[in-house]
């Protein structure tokens, strides 16, 4: 029997709903928020019930019942660090959630909600690989200074669901296979996924690797420190370097890969120089991460927005095929992705996880 799902990922500022017949997708929304309306709420939690009406009155918009689904499934946020996989939202992970274990983030109310609504018509709640699963193995997560430890932060959904559809792709149990999956978008994220588990992985947040359209990446140390101390900045506009105004921002003032292109289709030698420094980057990355998995990497595996990018894709290839063939599988299909972890449990491929 086909498995009819609800699929629940909540943004800062809008909420992207799917339903699926197993991996049909029957169809797809964005609801947007105003900020007067999120401005009403003191906090993330508060808004559970204004964003379920939203969702419940467009399902109704849709005539779709409501009553025929027969799983809900959430994006996952910020939870302790758990293993990857597809969890039961169980009482104490739906506490986590509404208390924010590692931060209030939008993404919180995937798994309240999906909760919520469940439990209305008697039908199970999942997240899926939340940005909090970490797997790293012990030595990976030194950094050099004990307070500062090495973190895993990173497109975990994404990650494990294209290295879980090159493995289907291939005949291959995921948990066989050596892969580096790098995950390109507005941040950067590469892992080494050993025998099912990212056991390392650049910090797409705010820590190291390559820089991005939006993050600075790794920076020299020492010159960071005098530049926290000379006076000129506050630490919100330090962070902001970092995130949000560092990489492609930085140099370029642009976060679109897109309009890096143009550029340089224009003859602009300086767009040229930064997007290969990109490219070096990335590629350096990947060779960091064939290390960890001593040398035995059966795929590289390019994803998200940038990997549309042909000129970007074959550059990296020109770097780093050496190392082990390459498959690119651009963009990233989020609501896909929580479908599939959700089929993956009901249809007895894995056990859902308890958090």
């Amino acid at each position: 029997m086909a498995v009819k799902s609800l699929i629940i990922n909540p943004g800062s500022t809008s909420t992207k709903l799917g339903v699926f017949e197993d991996e049909t997708l029957l169809f797809e929304e964005t609801l947007r928020h105003s900020t007067e309306e999120i401005a009403q709420y003191a906090s993330i939690v508060d808004q559970k019930d204004f964003r379920k009406k939203i969702i419940l009155d467009f399902l109704a918009s849709k005539d779709f019942d409501v009553k025929s689904l027969n799983v809900i499934v959430g994006r996952g946020g910020m939870l302790k660090p758990i293993p990857g996989g597809t969890y039961a939202v169980t009482d104490d992970l739906l506490h986590d959630l509404e208390i924010g274990k590692q931060g209030q983030h939008a993404s919180n109310l995937g798994g309240i909600l999906a909760r919520e609504i469940a439990e209305s018509i008697g039908v199970p709640s999942y997240i899926v690989d939340p940005v909090v699963v970490d797997e790293l193995m012990p030595i990976a997560r030194y950094s050099g200074v004990p307070e500062l430890p090495r973190t895993s932060v990173f497109h975990a959904l994404n990650q494990k669901a294209v290295a879980k559809r090159y493995a289907k792709e291939t005949g291959k149990p995921y948990d066989s296979l050596n892969l580096i999956v790098v995950h390109m978008g507005g941040g950067v994220s590469v892992g080494a996924h050993e025998k099912g588990k990212v056991i390392d992985v650049f910090n797409a947040l705010d820590g190291d690797g390559a820089f991005s359209p939006e993050r600075a990446g790794a920076v020299p140390t020492g010159a960071l420190i005098k530049l926290c101390f000379s006076g000129k900045y506050s630490e919100k506009e330090i962070y902001k370097m970092a995130v949000g105004g560092g990489g492609f921002n930085a140099y370029l003032n642009t976060n679109d890969m897109r309009d890096v292109a143009k550029m340089i289709e224009n003859g602009d030698e300086h767009a040229k120089e930064v997007r290969e420094a990109f490219i070096l980057q990335v590629a350096k990355d990947i060779g960091s991460m064939a290390c960890v998995l001593k040398g035995k990497v059966d795929q590289i595996i390019l994803t998200g927005g940038i990997a549309y990018g042909k000129d970007v894709t074959d550059a990296i290839s020109e770097r780093a095929g050496f190392i082990a063939p390459i498959t690119v599988y651009p963009g990233e299909d989020e609501l896909l992705a929580l479908a599939q972890g959700a089929l993956r449990v009901l249809n007895g491929e894995e056990e859902a996880q308890i958090y």
